[in-house]
């Protein structure tokens, strides 16, 4: 257990991006209500997942992490939720047969609520209001009575946090992720994708494989690893009164868990030398990621990982890198290099949405596939030259037919942001805009993987 720590130290630091609530007798008795209910997952699956992501610190393995930008109460549906995780299943099957090894998959699903934002406040003509904060903080429709904070959003975000993991649970473990139902899993609107196309190829293989391994005597439906999924739930550590109350001690270990989601991650704007954040996360056990961007210099990487992870313990860290396409192959090098020469086991990956929006002309916040894509060859080219694992990838899409980010070979273009742009924060992938990324991604690890045996034979 971390020294001198409880879930209420944070306190005593720095914290911020964090709402003043006009209602401090309100917050307190929200915090209380949700001290006392049920934790949303256990301490045994967070271990489970630092498990699976130390394979992949070694470089046995590829770490998938991906979901909405920010969770809406609005958009809450069963319908969304399968659909978002269908996307996940197909580029986890993607990466998986291009790299022969297993894929972590881990959705930005059932807790990723609160955004930190560039300014605390938003202008609308003459009138200036609080920032949107996340819909577990304040409302997103501009007047003065959503902007207000309120802590009772805390528990609606848990309730929906609940049942968004009883259903990904259900989906996980009750058939849903059966690969005999890989078929089942393309969306009726990705028919005009190409890549849908290349799925159904695959799906067909996989099918194929199913019916030799039957042949030969090899019942599929016995074999546990082909009638389901391991699938964890993260977000951003960013509304810590929420955080603390859902902390417990396992009874079996005595060590502090975040029973918020299995992994939990501090943004690129609470990281700084002297965070609350930090010093919260830095006592809980689960595994937890910390995105690294152009300010961010390599002695503080290295004094953040002392403190989060003293006992170098694998599958404890991971480093997210957000550069943007133009600043990763410069920026990441020096961070890469101190970290290996300190030793410090980490899993590599890469978020290529954060440094890549742009605003276009047609006013629409996007982010350019063809600059994602720019970004994730920069971050393995340099993995490749450094000698390190590129070891996951981190992106913002959802399941709907939503046109949020341009370009793709769906072709979005600037005119046609405004037909379907959906997001309650940031540009999204959508389902075939994400499954090109990940057959993009599949054909870049086989190169990884054709180099590598060039050069041990």
């Amino acid at each position: 257990m971390a020294s001198n720590w409880n879930a209420s130290t944070w306190r005593g630091f720095e914290a911020r991006h964090l709402p003043a609530y006009p209602d401090a007798d309100k917050l307190d008795a929200v915090e209380k209500t949700l001290a006392s209910y049920p934790p949303l997952v256990f301490a045994g699956e967070a271990r489970a997942l630092k498990a699976e992501l130390a394979e992949v610190a070694a470089g046995k393995g590829f770490l998938l992490q991906g979901g909405d930008c920010a969770e809406s109460f609005a958009e809450f549906h069963p319908n969304n939720i399968r659909d978002t995780f269908r996307v996940l299943l197909q580029m986890a099957v993607v990466l998986t047969f291009a790299t022969k090894q297993p894929v972590v998959k881990v959705g930005r699903m059932a807790g990723q609520f609160a955004k930190p934002r560039s300014s605390p406040v938003e202008k609308q003509g003459d009138v200036e209001l609080p920032s949107y904060l996340g819909d577990n903080i304040n409302g997103i429709d501009f007047s003065p009575e959503s902007r207000i904070p309120d802590p009772d959003r805390m528990l609606r975000a848990y309730s929906q946090a609940a049942a968004t993991l009883n259903l990904l649970r259900a989906f996980a473990g009750g058939g849903y992720a059966n690969l005999r139902q890989v078929h089942q899993w393309t969306l009726d609107f990705m028919g005009r994708s190409p890549w849908a196309d290349k799925f159904t190829d695959l799906a067909d293989r996989i099918g194929e494989s199913l019916d030799f391994m039957e042949a030969c005597g090899v019942d599929p439906s016995t074999v546990p690893q082909l009638q389901g999924t391991s699938f964890f739930t993260s977000h951003e550590a960013l509304l810590l009164p929420y955080e603390q109350a859902l902390t417990r001690q396992d009874s079996l270990t005595g060590d502090w868990y975040d029973t918020s989601a299995h992994m939990l991650w501090i943004g690129d704007r609470t990281r700084f030398d002297g965070s609350a954040h930090v010093e919260f996360l830095r006592g809980v056990g689960n595994p937890i990621g910390v995105k690294c961007g152009p300010s961010l210099e390599p002695d503080l990487l290295l004094k953040l990982l002392d403190t989060l992870n003293p006992s170098r313990e694998a599958g404890r860290i991971t480093l997210i890198s957000r550069f943007g396409h133009e600043k990763v192959e410069a920026g990441l090098p020096p961070l890469v290099r101190a970290v290996e020469r300190e030793g410090h086991p980490v899993v590599w990956s890469c978020d290529p949405m954060h440094g890549n929006v742009v605003k276009s002309d047609s006013g629409f916040k996007t982010r350019p596939f063809d600059r994602i894509l720019s970004e994730v060859k920069g971050f393995f080219a340099v993995h490749r030259a450094e000698g390190t694992h590129a070891g996951g990838i981190h992106i913002e899409m959802t399941g709907q037919d939503v046109t949020e980010c341009t370009g793709g070979a769906v072709a979005i273009t600037d005119e046609r942001l405004a037909d379907r742009y959906h997001t309650h924060c940031d540009p999204r992938l959508n389902a075939a805009q994400s499954l090109e990324l990940a057959f993009l991604l599949a054909e870049r690890l086989n190169l990884e993987r054709a180099g590598d045996k060039a050069e041990a034979a």
